[in-house]
């Protein structure tokens, strides 16, 4: 089951396309937006990270900062980010262990077994780690509903 409102989000330490590490802990009195997604170059997940990306100047209103986060390998995430003008950390979690701790497994990801995958789902955290509000697709090709996103963002002050 996916970390629900109220609770703590778990905290990670995982590293963006150049290999550098970025935790939670760094945005510590910021509220956050955390988005799982499934893969990189991969249409949809393509499509909510570039709406993000365009999003995120009245994200940043709301004082919130938005991280994306998926279990493909570093370099993948380097080139995804370039090619689609990523400004906000994009992060791999190659060893599965955000995904785990939030509840977000997709096992056997693209009827691919063994091989687990990010749901794509949604955090709003608040400035005290607080998780607000959660949103899980029920199906790989579902987006969030990026206004309510927003709107979750700004409610929090």
């Amino acid at each position: 089951m996916a970390v629900q409102p109220g609770q703590e989000a778990p905290g990670f330490t995982l590293v963006d396309g150049a290999g550098d590490k970025v935790s939670l802990s760094d945005y510590a009195g910021k509220n956050v937006v955390i988005a799982f997604f499934p893969a990189v170059f991969s249409g949809v997940c393509d499509t909510e990270m570039c709406t993000f990306r365009d999003s995120l100047a009245e994200l940043n209103k709301a004082d919130a900062e938005v991280i994306g986060i998926s279990v493909d390998p570093r370099w993948a995430i380097s080139e995804f980010t370039a090619k689609h003008g990523l400004t906000f950390a994009v992060l791999s979690d190659y060893a599965r262990t955000a995904i785990n701790d939030y509840g977000v497994v997709f096992k056997d990801f693209a009827g691919m077994p063994g091989y687990d995958a990010a749901v794509r789902s949604v955090f709003v955290v608040d400035k005290g780690g607080v998780v607000r509000w959660t949103w899980v697709a029920d199906a790989p090709p579902n987006e969030p509903d990026y206004d309510e996103v927003k709107a979750q963002a700004a409610s929090l002050g």
